[in-house]
């Protein structure tokens, strides 16, 4: 834990003009003890930040600027780099870190087998020497480790949701962990705000589709985490699908029960056991399914379960926000563990709706 430069944290983001990093700026424009000092953006270096997203008229005034970490570490407590996958690594030095923290959303850190990572994202990670140091950053999971750490890899959207959903059950036996199938869904934002083919309009409009079928990259953050949970390897299929809305992500995982696991009690508690105190997880009444729509702007993650007798199976679910819980949100609360702030510190954002 860290304390703050005046009582308030200075902030830099890189990749600000990114989905992931407008969100940072929307949420800490309302968090109270942070102040953004630096909007990093390489496609939009000078150019005013409000002129890129519209919704920050008369609300920021600043410029962007670049993506120069040694730069900007001498200026803030704390650096979000919302950027591709081996932006971080490439430039990330233990000069920096012993000046600044780092909340990276990218998966540079994510994995701590450099083999995996060069694998699953096919390029070569320039700063192995950091991976052990690096702390997974779920909170609900993490929470002590991450107060002590200079280096957070903030979780991916999927895995985020993935993970959550099913790690009471698998750490404490409930299911057959070699079963598992995890069947998630997730709003086109998902993707980033590049251009890209597959997300035009008329591509996404009135479709649903598998992609990354057997291959998809947060496959092995996956199962490396729920393996810490199990205490031993996990293998499972993930698929993930991509549906024709803005924001969301929801998760259907399966599993067959062992014998414990048929007493729906003994599920409930497991849940309970692990985030029945946890200000962002929102356990559903038995039998009752979330829903996107219930969780979209906000920071919460609904999750709710039904056994199957018939097939001595239980399906598993979880909703959230991909760009809040699943990214930026998730990043913030990280962020307030490391200064020793309130976790819910700026993130009490109700969902929308309609």
């Amino acid at each position: 834990m860290t304390e703050s430069r005046n009582g308030t944290v200075k902030v830099g983001i890189i990749g600000a003009t990114g989905y992931a990093g407008a969100e940072l700026v929307r949420i800490l424009q309302g968090h109270p003890a942070a102040e953004i000092k630096w909007y990093g953006s390489k496609s939009y270096i000078e150019k005013e930040y409000a002129s890129v997203y519209r919704n920050f008229f008369r609300v920021v005034e600043d410029i962007c600027k670049g993506d120069d970490l040694n730069e900007l570490a001498d200026q803030v407590d704390v650096i979000f780099t919302a950027t591709p996958q081996g932006f971080l690594a490439s430039v990330i030095s233990e000069e920096i870190l012993q000046k600044v923290k780092i909340v990276d959303l990218s998966a540079d850190f994510r994995l701590k087998d450099v083999a995996v990572y060069e694998k699953w994202y096919g390029i070569e990670h320039k700063a192995p020497q950091f991976i052990k140091e690096a702390v997974y950053g779920l909170c609900e999971i993490n929470r002590e480790d991450i107060k002590g750490a200079r280096l957070i890899a903030n979780p991916g959207c999927y895995t985020t949701c993935s993970i959550l959903t099913a790690y009471p059950l698998v750490k404490e036996g409930l299911i057959d962990e070699k079963s598992l199938i995890i069947d998630a869904k997730s709003g086109t934002s998902g993707a980033g705000r590049g251009a890209k083919l597959p997300n035009l309009f008329c591509e996404v409009n009135e479709n649903i589709k598998a992609y990354g079928v057997a291959g998809h990259r947060h496959t092995p953050e996956i199962e490396e985490q729920l393996g810490y949970a199990a205490g031993k390897e996990v293998v499972l299929n993930f698929t993930p699908h991509l549906v024709p809305m803005n924001r969301g992500i929801l998760v259907t995982a399966y599993a067959n029960l062992k014998p414990d696991g048929m007493d729906g009690r003994k599920v409930c508690e497991a849940y309970e056991k692990y985030y029945g105190k946890e200000a962002f997880i929102r356990l559903l009444p038995q039998g009752e399914c979330p829903e996107t729509k219930w969780v979209e702007g906000s920071n919460f993650v609904d999750i709710g379960f039904v056994i199957d007798e018939r097939t001595n199976r239980i399906i598993m679910m979880g909703a959230l926000d991909n760009l809040v819980k699943g990214a930026a949100g998730q990043a913030v609360q990280n962020m307030n563990l490391l200064f020793g702030l309130p976790e819910n510190t700026g993130l009490m954002m109700m969902p929308m709706f309609p």
